[in-house]
């Protein structure tokens, strides 16, 4: 039976001799993908936070639908405000009362409620729509627009909040990405030393992050799939393909300096740095799907969709990248920059014999693994301290750039009606024969102390049900906020219903909000837990060994608390946040801890199994332990630093946009790949191998007999190199290849 790497060399030469035939089936993917999209008609849904199984604001939430469904759906706000003085003083209340007509007139509206400030300024305009904002799509919100236009026309100043104009509303990708890509082109271009050699990786994640977006497109017209999940996909998948494909065209030209074919070279790296480029991607997909724990559909369809671009990334890596390396040939070194030599490889000794560059450094942190062991450990956990602190919630309309409609809103409607009018609570009573229960329940809200206002029950036509609107004290975002809803549902409504057949459910919003910081508070730390062992026993068979996979479980686990910690700082105690544009202090988004732990765990095993796949290639031809740490430092540590740093510009450029959300994801993903390019693969990797010995390679025997063996030997079971004739010319090389292929 072939071994996994034969089969890769095989896969990587079969790969340039058929090139074209290569390309043409991707291209011919990509534009079936693209056609089966557009005629299945797929859309994208945000219905993400009323689907928490067995919370509370869900059973809300299903009573509403089912006996008052025109209280269910979703809504929008028209906020009018006079600049100077009163609406009826600016001549305002006319124009006021005709457009709520015309309101009232549109499709799907089921109600529109009108409220006014007290100081006569700023008048609410709530409508109320039959379906979710999702459902309903842009349309209604682009109407609504248009009957407000003679309010703008008078010179009142409107703008719009809720669901319906927040699903509409959705901020514009803007120049961070291109600002990224170019970031990572100039990288490429300093590491690579050539044009040609910089654009191959650039393309390859281009076109299979293209298929597997197309793909996620195709899905969403069989599956409710979320509105963000192909911008995550994006944020992931862009960085991994290059970095994939940056470690492959690596390897390859390591060959071809050799003297080797092409067909030869690209084989050979696809059966090495491939097969570490399988493994790191097989890690992230397992990392990813681990958020299926969470037991949210959308954060579980969030996973799904990037996992499918990260394996649709490692399939491009290992054989669209040796076709256009085919196409390449000898000329992957072409248009270098002056004055640099791309044929220089890493050694561990210079010409006389003494070690130099990351040789140096290594034999260094080697003969000192104790004190870098304390003091990389000791860095990393002062980066996680500020995570002691997290508080999930979510970004609201408060957040956003001032430049937005949903922040004006927002803003205007806190200074005229209060700090909590913005995230209003509804209680959903369950009558059960009991008509007393909606007054009764309505007497206790109005009693307690974190409550601003209470609004009559609305009764359902059947009689069955009522809701009641209660607006807090505290902004939605507040922790009296949150301690208003566990204090409703723990002694208020109970004790209003004491005795009682009916029930009282706390939903909206702001409730489901705190009920998913609450879900992922319980599922965290199990999440965590199947992601880790999953990691470990793939390791395990992987590198044969017990103490490889728990030593790069503890470090990964040590640079996601670090990225963790640097978020926290920055965007809930806001240290530096107006540096990225951030001018108070934003809560954590709550589903972030499990994307940023499972990408980050993931992209680190990446340099893991790159950096130790070169360590036990040394190892098992040397049997000399700090040897082989300092050959596998020496030759990967340039790359895995040239890839850290297109990931890390990929990542930053996001920080540029306006989304605080997109923001958190960017700095988390680049801090996390910075501490686990540096700290960890540079100081702590080599202190704890060196500390280990011959114990790192250590398995039992009886366990070595029955785990499925995964070699990764890196050439030793490979075919006798194939170099061009050395009496060949280029010319002659190149035809050489050519009746050769």
């Amino acid at each position: 039976m072939a071994s996994v790497s034969t089969v890769l060399y095989r896969l990587g030469r079969a790969a340039v001799r058929r090139r074209r035939w290569v390309v043409a089936a991707w291209l011919a993917a990509a534009v079936l993908l693209a056609v089966a999209g557009g005629a299945a008609g797929g859309e994208f849904h945000d219905d993400s936070f009323g689907t928490i199984p067995g919370s509370d604001s869900r059973r809300a939430t299903e009573l509403l639908e089912r006996t008052l469904p025109e209280r269910a759906g979703s809504s929008a706000q028209v906020v009018v405000h006079a600049g100077t003085g009163t609406l009826d003083e600016a001549g305002g209340d006319a124009v006021l009362a005709a457009a709520v007509a015309r309101i009232e007139a549109l499709p799907h509206v089921v109600g529109v409620d009108q409220l006014l400030s007290d100081d006569g300024a700023t008048a609410l305009v709530t409508v109320r729509y039959d379906e979710t904002a999702p459902d309903l799509g842009s349309g209604p919100y682009h109407q609504l627009q248009a009957t407000a236009a003679p309010l703008v026309e008078r010179g009142l100043e409107v703008d719009y909040g809720g669901e319906v104009p927040q699903a509409a509303e959705a901020i514009e990708p803007d120049a961070s990405v291109a600002v990224g890509l170019l970031a990572a082109a100039l990288i490429l271009l300093l590491a690579f030393g050539s044009v040609i050699a910089m654009g191959l990786p650039i393309g390859t994640a281009v076109v299979g992050l293209a298929a597997g977006s197309l793909l996620i497109g195709l899905g969403a017209a069989f599956v409710d799939l979320p509105s963000d999940v192909q911008d995550l996909a994006a944020l992931i998948g862009l960085g991994v393909g290059i970095d994939y494909s940056l470690l492959i065209i690596t390897r390859h030209r390591a060959g071809l300096h050799r003297g080797l074919t092409v067909a030869d070279a690209a084989g050979r790296a696809i059966a090495t740095a491939g097969q570490a480029v399988v493994i790191a991607g097989a890690t992230v997909v397992i990392s990813i799907f681990g958020l299926a724990i969470v037991g949210i559909a959308n954060i579980t369809l969030d996973g799904v969709g990037a996992a499918l671009v990260v394996a649709v990334m490692v399939l491009a890596a290992i054989t669209l990248l040796p076709a256009l390396l085919g196409f390449a040939g000898h000329n992957v070194d072409r248009f270098g920059l002056p004055g640099r030599d791309p044929r220089i490889e890493p050694t561990t000794v210079d010409t006389a014999g003494r070690a130099h560059g990351w040789a140096r450094w290594s034999r260094h942190v080697s003969r000192h693994p104790v004190v870098y062991l304390i003091a990389s450990v000791a860095v990393l956990l002062a980066l996680a301290a500020a995570a002691l602190d997290l508080r999930l919630g979510q970004p609201d309309a408060g957040t956003l750039p001032e430049s937005s409609t949903l922040r004006r809103s927002y803003d205007q409607l806190a200074s005229a009606f209060g700090p909590g009018f913005n995230g209003p609570l509804l209680v959903a009573v369950d009558r059960a024969g009991d008509s007393t229960a909606p007054e009764a329940v309505r007497a206790a809200l109005v009693a307690d102390p974190g409550v601003a206002a209470v609004g009559d029950p609305v009764v359902a036509e059947a009689g069955d049900s009522a809701v009641i609107q209660v607006e807090p004290t505290s902004a939605p975002q507040d922790a009296a906020t949150e301690a208003l809803v566990h204090r409703l549902r723990d002694t208020v409504l109970p004790g209003a219903l004491d005795g009682s057949p009916a029930q009282a459910h706390v939903g909206g919003q702001t409730a489901m909000l705190i009920d998913l910081s609450a879900r992922i508070n319980d599922r965290l730390p199990w999440f965590m837990g199947a992601v880790i062992g999953l990691s470990f026993l793939l390791l395990m068979v992987v590198f044969r060994s017990i103490v490889v996979p728990l030593k790069a479980a503890a470090m990964n686990v040590l640079s996601v608390g670090a990225a963790y910690g640097v978020i926290v700082a920055v965007f809930q105690k806001g240290w530096g946040a107006s540096l990225l544009g951030v001018h108070e202090s934003v809560p954590i988004v709550g589903f972030l801890p499990f994307f940023v732990f499972a990408v980050l765990f993931g992209l680190s095993m990446d340099y893991e199994v790159f950096l130790l796949s070169r360590v036990r290639e040394e190892y098992l031809s040397s049997g000399d332990n700090t040897q082989s740490i300092v050959a596998g430092i020496t030759t990967t540590a340039r790359v895995i630093t040239s890839a850290a740093l297109v990931m890390i510009a990929v990542f930053a450029s996001f920080t540029l946009g306006a989304d605080p959300v997109l923001k958190m994801f960017g700095l988390g993903f680049a801090t996390g790949i910075l501490v686990d390019a540096t700290v960890v693969r540079l100081a702590l990797v080599p202190a704890a191998l060196q500390l280990m010995g011959r114990a790192n390679w250590w398995l039992p025997s009886w366990l070595d007999r029955r785990i499925p063996r995964i070699d990764i030997e890196g050439e030793t079971r490979l075919p006798p190199e194939e170099p061009v004739p050395a009496a060949a010319s280029l010319g002659a090389a190149a035809a050489f290849e050519q009746v050769a292929s």
